[in-house]
């Protein structure tokens, strides 16, 4: 009985392929002429296919025009709309163009799902109409986004917490900071909000909301040795950022001593999140293999997906003094059987003045045996030489940076592994030489 069951699933299970490729070739053999001219044609100059006509409902418009110039094209496959459906992040590869300079691999991206992009309009004409579908230009001037047009000096934390991440608990600092530096202005370096056009304010306010990954990239630019990807600008819905390189999974099993390379430099960009000159702390909400690239040329490790991070501005939070501000705040281990798992209250990230958040997401998610990512296990240092295996040191330090015994056991854990990887990063190079 139980075999005559197994085989009847089996010829489902066949048959249901069969079909699944049959209509693969269908919509294939239905779409030939779509795909030729996909091939021939620089989508990436038609204004709907960028969303430049839902514009100020948009992210920006400082690279209209290399896109319209056609500068910007898609490389490849990426010129296959077919593959759209597989792609589910809306990240695109593509190529920019400059006269000069010849061309360069950039990445492009629409900051959501369609799906997630569908919603925010509905949102938006619910608000403005009562319905679900409406002119969403027009209606963007009936929504909060237009609420601070005029003019209005400052954008303002009780305006905007809360909206994202970002700015679940915004400073004037901060805010003043986004203000100054949004680059999908002509007039940037002002932090006088009125001194943007009304459609600027709605754009930067819808970004804000939105997804704010434009955002962190601007007031925390790569120039200044954030470790971000540089932002480029955007079109309609369209958002262009420098190419880093192959993300931080392509490495997993890479030289032992690359790894280690890597594996401190993951642990310098958790200290520089946490502690810096700025006195801004940024919080990796979502630390997973694929948020993180590495440049093929320097090796350098890149953040690459900075949706998720909460900016908490200390001299804020020691001015305030809310409770317990200065007792150090231990993040709690999560044992899941999920990936890239993180416990954290964003609302005690924004009270504490010293916090180890970043620390035990890189450790547990990236670095330690905790670490899972599509199906493997042990982590960036998995199998270490035998003579770092038979020391057990970097074991224990990795599981007390995770998963701490000792009370503020992972702040020394970090100090101490951060000295220890840079040690055998150190007797690596000395190796090779």
């Amino acid at each position: 009985m139980l075999r005559f069951v197994s085989l009847k699933f089996g010829r489902l299970y066949r048959c249901l392929k069969f079909l699944f490729v049959v209509g693969l070739f269908v919509v294939l053999l239905m779409n030939t002429h779509n795909l030729f001219v996909s091939f021939q044609r620089n989508e990436l100059t038609d204004r709907r296919f960028i969303n430049l006509n839902k514009c100020p409902a948009c992210f920006g418009t400082s690279w209209c025009r290399k896109f319209m110039n056609g500068q910007v094209t898609f490389e490849k496959w990426g010129k296959l709309r077919l593959l759209d459906y597989f792609n589910v992040k809306n990240v695109y590869f593509a190529q920019y163009g400059e006269p000069r300079e010849g061309t360069r691999r950039i990445v492009l991206k629409r900051l959501g799902s369609n799906q997630e992009l569908a919603e925010i309009d509905q949102k938006m004409c619910k608000r403005a109409t009562g319905r679900p579908r409406c002119d969403l230009i027009q209606a963007m001037y009936k929504t909060e986004f237009a609420r601070l047009n005029g003019d209005v000096r400052l954008l303002t934390p009780d305006v905007v917490e809360g909206w994202s991440d970002l700015v679940h608990c915004p400073s004037q600092r901060l805010l003043d900071r986004l203000v100054r530096r949004y680059a999908e202005t002509k007039d940037s370096g002002s932090f006088l909000l009125k001194n943007l056009k009304d459609t600027e304010r709605m754009q930067l306010l819808m970004t804000l909301a939105f997804n704010p990954e434009p955002l962190v990239l601007q007031s925390f630019p790569s120039d200044e040795g954030w470790p971000f990807a540089k932002y480029l600008g955007a079109c309609g819905r369209m958002v262009a950022v420098n190419y880093v390189g192959e993300e931080l999974w392509s490495f997993y099993n890479a030289p032992w001593e690359k790894r280690v390379d890597l594996a401190r430099q993951l642990m310098d960009i958790a200290e520089q999140l946490t502690n810096n000159d700025f006195d801004f702390a940024l919080y990796l909400l979502d630390v997973s293999f694929d948020n993180f690239a590495v440049g093929p040329r320097d090796g350098k490790v890149i953040v690459v997906d900075a949706e998720n991070i909460v900016v908490v501005d200390k001299r804020l939070v020691k001015q305030n003094k809310p409770e317990n501000y200065d007792v150090w705040y231990e993040s709690k281990f999560e044992d899941c059987d999920k990936e890239a798992c993180l416990s954290f209250s964003k609302d005690i990230l924004c009270s504490r003045v010293t916090v180890d958040h970043n620390y035990y997401a890189i450790c547990q998610n990236l670095l330690s045996r905790y670490a899972t990512w599509r199906g493997s296990t042990g982590g960036l240092l998995h199998d270490p030489p035998a003579d770092v295996a038979r020391d057990g040191h970097l074991e224990i330090l990795l599981d007390e940076c995770a998963n701490p015994r000792k009370r503020y056991g992972r702040y020394q854990a970090a100090k101490e592994l951060r000295e220890y990887l840079t040690q055998l990063s150190n007797n690596a190079r000395e190796g090779q030489i």
